[in-house]
């Protein structure tokens, strides 16, 4: 939990200007950013507090201190939660075990006829998808991984047209899912695997971008009906909130 804590609060300092948080301009730096100082000031907390947590040592900080530490690095609200998540995680039992969907929602995206539609579980595994899943999202696969497709197959960056940011959000959200699960066996294999097989992820991972799962549009290229512009929204399935139904509104008429 500390070292990512700390790399991730010193990565948020590193990207605001003195400017971002209201302070007066102090001549050139030697490193991008906030000095540690700055933001301690900025959150009321002592510079050698936030030296400790940025340091990763055993520390414990109140959500009074999160969350004033939130404000003075100007986090998004998935920035915030991740920061609570990281500072209060921790493994639970079987994260290292497989994952499976219930055979009710494994049956879902059967049900949806000819609107690609999947299922995935905590590390974007594809626990269930329907055929016209897989025509779109050719070489995936049940069994296969959404992150590990869009980032070491070719397909992915024929299929999706707007490949680099669709990427950067997946990955985003993929850092968000490390953060509610710091230490998680599954999650650090798949981000060391994608490390070593991915430039893009190697550039990337660093930047601590964190984002959820949301709905919107994607330009996808089908394999019959040419380049489509396709609406899309994520389910979080009930009782098992890292499961995700997946659905895309494909429109043929």
């Amino acid at each position: 939990m500390g070292t990512e804590l700390g790399a991730f609060l010193r990565s948020r300092r590193a990207r605001l200007a003195p400017a971002d948080a209201g302070l007066p301009a102090t001549g050139r730096r030697r490193t991008p950013g906030l000095r540690r100082e700055e933001v301690a000031l900025l959150a009321g907390i002592s510079a050698t507090w936030l030296t400790y947590l940025e340091q990763g040592r055993d520390v414990r900080p109140s959500g009074q201190v999160l969350d004033a530490l939130a404000r003075a690095l100007r986090l998004t609200a998935a920035e915030h939660e991740h920061l609570h998540r990281l500072a209060g995680g921790g493994v639970s039992p079987g994260e290292s075990a497989g994952e499976e969907a219930a055979p009710e929602v494994a049956g879902v995206p059967a049900l949806l006829g000819g609107n690609p539609a999947y299922v995935t579980g905590i590390c974007y595994d594809v626990l269930a998808l329907n055929d016209a899943a897989e025509e779109l999202f050719r070489g995936i696969g049940r069994g296969g991984n959404v992150v590990r497709w869009l980032f070491t197959e070719a397909a992915a960056r024929e299929v999706l047209v707007d490949w680099e940011p669709e990427a950067r959000g997946v990955l985003a959200r993929l850092r968000a899912i490390a953060g509610r699960h710091p230490g998680h066996p599954r999650v650090t294999r798949l981000v060391a695997e994608l490390t070593e097989a991915s430039p893009e992820v190697r550039a990337w991972w660093p930047r601590y971008d964190v984002q959820f799962s949301h709905a919107g549009h994607k330009r996808l290229r089908h394999p019959r009906l040419g380049e489509i512009t396709v609406p899309h929204a994520a389910f979080h399935v009930a009782e098992r909130p890292e499961q995700t139904l997946v659905v895309y509104h494909l429109v043929t008429s």
